[in-house]
């Protein structure tokens, strides 16, 4: 049986790089072209060393229709405003896609151009977007033909919520959302900012008060719950730490008047009946704290959560790779989805080890 043929376009990011990791030993896909305006001639192995022998395909520039038109899907990692002038280009095609940048993320338009202080060129396209979680929209992403990829901290952060949002077991006023990445997720760019000696022994705040996925969690809230898009604010506040790749969230939450049984105990139990077959969701035993490094490589997330009795408060905790279950393996995840091949192919034994 021949392999789908995948391509991705803006291939020498972080993002782009991890594609490659999963699809290189996928057994249904292909690589046919990968895009890099930046290293065009060069092999991908040129730029990412440890690919030598495993993957030395010559990177091109490519135009996105003579991409679309070799590929059974192609995967866009690029920068927002770029992907919503280009995926329009590569679905004329007949080519289905996977966009990485918030332009397709959303619903309502006017959050989208408020949030990326953008106007949207195809708007329409927003509607026929399916939300690339494949734990809540499995049953859209087998016939879509464009699957807007979920940003790693509304992951990390949905993921951790949806139970208690789709059972009404929490204030949905409530919501405080406090998430730590890795430096990965800044994009391989060179910027002071994220030098190493700025980096190295630093743990700080940033994009305090309008952070972009503030809107895209509050969105998503608002459609688990079972409500309109702008029925949920959330509070978010993201933080940088000194390590590579990884993402944990703390959310703080006040159990609703439904939840009168609230315990650790009964936190545990809603998440194991809510994601009992979801092999990509790992609930773990009552009283074990996700951590960064048991999910590093991987496209697992880790979950649990505690009940706070002085407080009155309900503390969710979930842990991710900001790379993986935060983008490219997700993806993966929803090509797997979108072809109709087992969810877990090329991703079930993916894990980093030591």
């Amino acid at each position: 049986m021949s392999k789908f043929k995948v391509s991705i376009i803006g291939a020498t990011g972080y993002v782009g790089a991890e594609l490659v990791r999963g699809f290189v030993a996928h057994p249904d896909f292909e690589i046919k072209d990968l895009t890099s305006r930046s290293f065009a001639g060069k092999a991908f192995s040129d730029v990412y060393p440890v690919f030598r022998g495993v993957c030395d395909i010559v990177l091109s520039d490519k135009d996105p229709s003579e991409v679309g038109k070799e590929s059974d899907l192609v995967i866009t990692a690029l920068p927002h405003g770029v992907s919503s002038a280009t995926v329009p280009v590569l679905l004329e095609t007949g080519v289905r896609v996977i966009d990485h940048s918030g332009d397709f993320r959303y619903k309502d338009l006017a959050t989208y151009e408020k949030s990326y202080k953008l106007e949207h060129p195809h708007p329409e396209l927003l509607e026929e977007a399916v939300y690339g979680l494949p734990e809540f929209y499995r049953d859209e992403l087998g016939t879509a033909r464009l699957v807007a990829n979920p940003g790693c901290y509304p992951t990390c952060s949905l993921i951790a919520l949806a139970p208690f949002l789709k059972n009404n077991l929490i204030k949905k006023d409530t919501i405080i959302i406090d998430a730590v990445s890795g430096v990965s997720g800044a994009g391989r760019k060179a910027d002071l900012a994220y030098a190493f000696c700025e980096e190295d022994d630093s743990f700080k705040p940033y994009g305090v008060v309008g952070h972009r996925h503030t809107t895209e969690i509050s969105e998503k809230c608002s459609f688990l719950a079972g409500g309109k898009s702008g029925d949920i604010t959330v509070t978010f506040t993201p933080h940088l730490a000194p390590f590579k790749r990884g993402m944990l969230n703390t959310i703080y939450v006040r159990p609703s008047e439904d939840f009168k049984d609230v315990s650790a105990q009964t936190i545990n139990g809603i998440y194991q009946d809510f994601y009992k077959d979801e092999q990509f969701v790992r609930v773990l035993p009552e009283g074990t704290m996700p951590d960064v490094k048991a999910v590093a490589g991987s496209n697992y997330i880790e979950v649990n959560g505690v009940y706070d009795a002085d407080t009155g408060m309900i503390k969710l905790f979930a842990a991710q790779d900001n790379l993986g279950k935060g983008a490219a393996l997700q993806a993966i995840q929803a090509a797997n989805v979108m072809f109709g091949l087992p969810e877990e192919t090329g991703l079930k034994d993916m894990v980093r080890g030591v």
